[in-house]
C-alpha cells in the first residue's frame, strides 16, 4: 500500500496518570503540533549536553525576569545546561533588583494606568513593580561605575565585575549575575545602553566618568568562543539582538576564514511567528541560507510562550540529567591571545 511509507509511526494518546515531567516529555514525543515540539527541543537539549567537547549558547530576551525565570535561568547556569549567555540588558537589570532583595508583584493587565503613574508603579502586562525602587537601582549602578573609574571593557568584562560586586553586597547567590560569575560563565549584553544599566552608566557618564563599553570588542570575544570550540549549539527564548548576536558569529568567523560549518543544534522558544519576517519568528532553515546554522543540525522550533516552556524543560533536563556529568568548556580569559577554551573530562 502506498501510503504506508508515511504512516508507519503512529500517534499515541497521551494517559493521565503519575509520572515525572520528563517522562511527560517523552510521550509528547509521539503527540503533535507544539506539545511534540516542545518535548524534541527536551530531547534535542539533553542529546546536545551529551556531546563531546560542545559549547552552549543561550540568547535571553523578553522580559524574563519580571514574569519569574529568574531561577530557572540561574539554575541553567549552575547546572551547566548552558555555557554562556547573551541577554537584553533589562533582564538583568531586573536580576540584579531582585537579588538584592527588592521585588516584582503580581498584577493585572486591566490595572488603570493612569492610577498606576499617579502612585508610581510601572506595569509589564501583568507584573508590577516600584518606580522608586528602580531608580535607586539605577543610581546603584551609576555608583558602581564610578568605584570601577575610567576604563574601557567589553560587556561581558563590565558583567563579571557587576556579578563581583553582587556578591560584595550580599546578593542572592540564585541570581543569573551571581551565578554566572561564580561558575566562570560569559554573560554577553550586545544592546547594553537599551536598558536601566544603561540608564545607570548614563547618570555616571552625567558625572563626568569616562567609561566605556566596547561591543565590538563584545563581537570579537563571542566569536572566539564559536571558533574555539568543537561544537556549538544554540537556545534562543524570544529573538531580537540576543539571537542575531549570537547567529552572527558563524558568518564573522567564515569570513576571517575560519572553518566553521554553523551551530550544528538549534532551539528557540518563541511566540512570533515567520512570516512577518523578522528575527525573532524566523525559522532555521532560514538561517541555514545564511550560513548560521549548519544543514545538518538538529533544529527544534517551539512556537510558544517563553514562560510555559521554560519551567517544564528545565524541570525535564533536570530529571533526566541526573548523576550524569557533561563535558562542560572551561574559558580562560587572558592575554593578547584572548580567549583559550579547555573542555573538563
Amino acid at each position: 500500500m502506498r501510503h504506508n511509507v508515511f504512516t508507519n509511526n503512529p500517534t499515541v494518546p497521551i494517559d493521565v496518570k503519575d509520572r515525572s515531567i520528563s517522562e511527560l516529555m517523552d510521550g509528547m514525543l509521539r503527540t503533535g503540533f507544539q506539545g511534540r515540539k516542545l518535548a524534541e527541543s527536551v530531547q534535542a537539549w539533553h542529546n546536545m549536553l551529551g556531546e563531546k567537547d560542545t559549547t552552549v549558547l543561550m540568547g535571553l530576551s523578553g522580559a524574563m525576569v519580571p514574569a519569574g525565570m529568574r531561577r530557572v535561568i540561574s539554575y541553567l547556569i549552575r547546572e551547566r545546561k548552558i555555557d554562556c549567555l547573551v541577554s537584553t540588558g533589562a533582564n538583568l537589570f531586573h536580576d540584579s533588583h531582585e537579588a538584592l532583595g527588592r521585588k516584582h508583584y503580581v498584577g493585572s493587565h486591566l490595572a488603570n494606568d493612569e492610577k498606576l503613574f499617579e502612585h508610581g508603579v510601572d506595569r509589564i502586562y501583568d507584573i508590577f513593580a516600584v518606580e522608586e525602587e528602580f531608580r535607586t537601582a539605577d543610581n546603584l549602578i551609576a555608583d558602581f561605575a564610578k568605584e570601577i573609574g575610567e576604563i574601557s571593557c567589553s560587556s561581558r568584562e563590565f558583567m563579571y565585575l557587576l556579578g563581583k560586586e553582587l556578591v560584595r553586597r550580599g546578593a542572592a547567590e540564585d541570581s543569573i549575575v551571581v551565578s554566572a560569575y561564580r561558575h566562570n560563565i560569559p554573560i554577553f549584553v550586545p544592546a547594553l545602553s537599551d536598558s536601566s544599566i544603561g540608564i545607570g552608566l548614563t547618570i555616571a557618564r552625567r558625572r563626568g566618568l569616562k567609561l566605556e563599553i566596547d561591543q565590538i570588542k563584545d563581537v570579537d570575544e563571542i566569536t572566539q568562543i564559536v571558533e574555539k570550540s568543537g561544537h556549538t549549539g544554540v537556545i534562543y527564548v524570544g529573538g531580537g539582538v540576543p539571537k542575531n548576536f549570537i547567529q552572527q558569529t558563524e558568518v564573522i568567523a567564515s569570513i576571517l576564514g575560519m572553518d566553521v560549518a554553523g551551530h550544528e543544534y538549534a532551539i528557540q522558544y518563541t511566540s512570533d511567528a515567520p512570516h512577518w519576517g523578522g528575527l525573532s519568528g524566523c525559522t532555521f532553515d532560514e538561517a541555514v541560507s545564511w550560513g548560521k546554522i549548519a544543514p545538518q543540525a538538529k533544529k527544534v522550533q517551539v512556537f510558544v510562550d517563553a514562560t510555559i516552556a521554560l519551567p517544564i524543560v528545565a524541570h525535564a533536563l533536570h530529571e533526566k540529567s541526573r548523576g550524569i556529568k557533561r563535558s562542560a568548556p572551561v574559558f580562560t580569559w587572558d592575554g593578547p591571545e584572548g580567549l583559550e577554551i579547555a573542555y573538563n573530562e
